[in-house]
């Protein structure tokens, strides 16, 4: 039923088009008259001007050919963690890696490939279904922002599947943690340190004893909180008056992650206040958990389609964050379907050619099988 040279020559051109956030103008033109020579409708909205990007999210239909049948969506995202100029693709042993000093680009291509395949695959097939709509989104590496843009009412769907998580082909995420980001910025005294020392106040010191005895890494055990990036001074020869600091905490409690960014907050303003320093803090929070329960449709589809392929489906928690977390908080039930994405965000990166079949197959499984949910 899976076309494997259709399927492998459409991820690889689309992981050799350079399509990082907010810059995936070519990727999204490549993707529309793709799936317009399928002979889908394809409508853009205006996530690129929101979010001042050169590029839309892309709603596409597969109109249905059974009445009656719930109207879902298979979703990925259009743009890549980093750049992927000059990508040169190998494979060895049925495996594909960066044979260059670039990623793969299989997040997101290798769940946006399959999903186009399972729809070209139904409308060669002829078999019952109901309304699809494929959705892909922009800048996701970069905080969900295309999801956030996108308008999911006037869609009308009822539950939905992002592409968009690491093996095993047949297992689901349908739980996940609330992120929050913390932007600390530490404001001191500058001063000529080796003529008056003493009447700055070094904002790294203050910075040193906040994060001295701060509850970091691994809190529970799904809960964690990290550090990320400091940045401050000026020079060797002056007291440092500023620095920034940008960190995150994420966990599937919602109490916990209070208590820990509330515990972080606090060990910032003591060390302000012990030096005489400032502190400014931005709490934002980044996305909302979801738990999709395991005998909703949406998830009960999901594993009937698996284990009738052979596969050995199983309900995952992660603390990491998907455009799902943006569709569920729309109020969409959604979960996310494991590919074969491996390494992601490395140069190491790869995906199999078993994988990306497989992942096609489950696509096409849970469509079809969504027209006989409960008859």
């Amino acid at each position: 039923m899976i076309n494997e040279e259709r399927l492998v020559t459409l991820f690889k051109d689309l992981c050799l088009i350079n399509a990082p956030a907010l810059a995936e103008a070519e990727c999204g033109e490549y993707v529309k008259r793709y799936l317009e020579k399928m002979g889908l409708t394809v409508a853009e909205d205006d996530a690129g001007k929101e979010n001042e990007g050169n590029c839309n999210n892309l709603i596409a239909w597969l109109p249905a050919n059974k009445p009656g049948v719930p109207r879902i969506f298979l979703s990925a995202h259009l743009d890549t963690v980093e750049p992927t100029e000059g990508l040169i693709i190998e494979e060895v042993d049925g495996v594909f890696r960066s044979k260059s000093d670039t990623i793969l680009g299989a997040d997101d291509k290798g769940g946006m490939a399959p999903a186009i395949e399972a729809v070209h695959c139904l409308l060669e097939s002829g078999e019952p279904h109901g309304d699809v709509c494929l959705l892909f989104s922009i800048a996701e590496e970069i905080g969900l922002k295309g999801a956030a843009s996108v308008d999911l009412k006037p869609l009308n769907l009822d539950f939905g599947y992002v592409l968009d998580t690491g093996p095993p082909v047949g297992s689901f995420v349908n739980r996940t943690a609330t992120h929050d980001k913390l932007d600390v910025t530490i404001i001191g005294k500058p001063a000529h340190a080796g003529k008056d020392p003493e009447k700055g106040v070094n904002a790294i010191q203050v910075a040193a004893a906040a994060i001295e005895g701060m509850r970091l890494g691994r809190i529970g055990p799904e809960t964690t909180a990290n550090l990320g990036t400091i940045v401050g001074g000026t020079a060797t020869n002056v007291v440092c008056a500023k620095v920034q600091i940008k960190a995150e905490a994420r966990s599937t409690s919602v109490p916990e992650l209070d208590a820990q960014i509330g515990h972080m907050v606090q060990r910032f303003e003591e060390a302000a206040s012990r030096y005489g320093a400032e502190v400014v803090i931005e709490h934002v929070r980044h996305y909302a958990s979801y738990h999709v329960a395991e005998q909703s449709p949406v998830v009960q589809i999901g594993l009937q389609a698996s284990r009738a392929l052979g596969f050995e489906p199983a309900l995952r928690t992660t603390l990491g964050g998907s455009d799902a977390n943006v569709y569920n908080a729309k109020g969409v039930p959604t979960i996310v379907v494991a590919t074969g994405m491996d390494k992601i965000h490395t140069h190491e990166e790869l995906i199999s050619r078993e994988d990306l079949v497989n992942t096609a197959r489950l696509a096409y499984k849970i469509v079809v099988q969504t027209a006989s949910y409960g008859a």
